[in-house]
């Protein structure tokens, strides 16, 4: 009977631990993997088990190593998140175990007024299934707050692996050398001396990992926030030399119209003295500083027009066809530099998707607006490769976050391998308009 509960306890639970831990290891990885391949790692991971002497660590390095290849072969992750997650899931089952080994400890002796062998029994399914629940429970807060967190699997992994392996191996010694304390894989628990304070110290393992996972999750929110602000320094550094930009152009201008009746004098008399060679000379000198002084898109508003001149000149080197057919209201209460952040930011997004299109695919840039009452409509498209994953980065929520400052709203859609952007701004009063373009 001894050694039919061993094999049970052993070989069907542990089976059964393999099995619920790598439902929660690919839940975490963001992965979906087939339901054979669920039962092929319960499976190897009972087999390989049998191999591994009934030593508690052994065991748990054994489960982990097991994760980690699942991880890296089964569900296509990185190494690092590999090693994070399996490392995060058997830590929290072990906690999981631990904490409710340690309840039902205390409980055990309250039920002496009970039948034995039916207390035993019950509280040996307790013992079982009890912590699986638990560890699903946790592991579900972790997809849900922390998983797949942006960087995680990047270079800042390490900032939370190793606090997670410190606190698992603290954990170890704990149960091991400080409590005396003996479990098999199927979570059977013999006596210890107090398991208050044991109890004390696994919920505070737990309480402690949640903290470390919240204390990385704001930590990396504070890089994020720092590499925006960066970002957007640059941008504001970018923007207000279109601005210069656009004032030095106008003053050239205003300098050409004052002067073009000086011009004017000049071919005159050129004709009169049938110098007809050097008035047509002359003309010829007049239409390349005209050239030079025009856009290849006249949108009403010279800084957007200096914008999108160089936007549309970086296109032209890479082969991208343009297009613009863009009227904006100017003066208005719409500022220059919230027009510019849009249309910056939509068309470093569209750059960087015709880049990244196979050679020989059609390549195209079209900006388009117009002007309705209190309303401007603009409508960025471009090609892309269609069968890309899409996902919105800190561009388009610049974007965004200007459409909100108007009331506004942006869309996304995409058609085949055309993706279009669409932002509704609505226009400020005269009142508000001259204070804003003023700031």
């Amino acid at each position: 009977m001894t050694a039919y509960m061993d094999f049970l306890n052993r070989y069907v639970m542990g089976g059964i631990q393999l099995l619920f831990g790598f439902v929660c290891f690919a839940r975490l990885l963001n992965k979906k993997v087939r339901f054979y391949y669920h039962i092929l790692f319960a499976v190897c991971g009972a087999a390989v088990i049998y191999f591994v002497p009934e030593e508690r660590f052994a065991e748990l390095g054994v489960y982990v190593l097991l994760l980690m290849a699942s991880g890296i072969f089964l569900c296509r992750a990185d190494i690092k998140s590999a090693v994070l997650y399996a490392a995060l899931v058997v830590e929290v089952m072990q906690l999981s175990y631990g904490i409710v080994g340690s309840l039902l400890r205390i409980l055990y002796p309250l039920m002496h007024s009970f039948h034995q062998d039916m207390v035993g029994l019950v509280f040996m399914v307790l013992g079982d299934f009890v912590p699986l629940l638990l560890t699903g429970v946790c592991c579900l807060v972790v997809y849900r707050c922390f998983s797949y967190y942006e960087a995680v699997k990047k270079q800042y992994v390490f900032l939370v692996l190793i606090p997670v392996l410190m606190l698992f191996f603290t954990e170890e010694y704990f149960n091991s050398v400080v409590y005396g304390l003996q479990i098999t894989y199927g979570g059977r628990i013999r006596a210890y001396e107090n398991p208050y304070h044991m109890l004390a110290v696994q919920f505070l393992g737990m309480v402690s990992l949640f903290c470390i996972l919240f204390s990385y999750k704001k930590l990396l929110q504070g890089f994020r926030l720092s590499t925006e602000l960066s970002l957007l320094e640059q941008e504001e550094h970018s923007l207000n030399r279109y601005v210069e930009e656009a004032k030095m152009h106008y003053e050239k201008t205003a300098s050409f119209r004052h002067d073009i009746r000086n011009h004017i004098l000049v071919m005159k008399k050129l004709l009169q003295n049938n110098k007809t060679e050097e008035a047509l000379e002359y003309i010829w000198d007049m239409d390349e500083m005209a050239e030079g002084l025009s856009f290849p898109c006249s949108t009403n508003n010279p800084v957007v027009d200096i914008l999108i001149g160089k936007k549309f000149g970086i296109a032209a080197s890479m082969g991208i066809d343009v297009c613009c057919s863009l009227i904006l209201p100017y003066p208005s209460g719409l500022r220059d530099i919230d027009v510019c952040i849009i249309l910056s930011n939509a068309l470093d997004n569209a750059l960087c998707a015709c880049k990244n299109m196979e050679e020989g695919s059609e390549k195209f840039i079209r900006v388009s607006g117009r002007i309705q009452g209190d309303f401007v409509y603009i409508e960025i498209e471009n090609s892309f490769q269609g069968n890309e994953r899409f996902e919105a980065g800190t561009g388009l929520s610049n974007v965004k976050a200007v459409t909100e400052k108007y009331n506004g709203a942006m869309s996304i859609r995409t058609q085949g391998m055309v993706f279009h952007l669409d932002v509704l701004l609505i226009i400020p009063h005269q009142k508000e308009s001259s204070s804003q373009q003023t700031d």
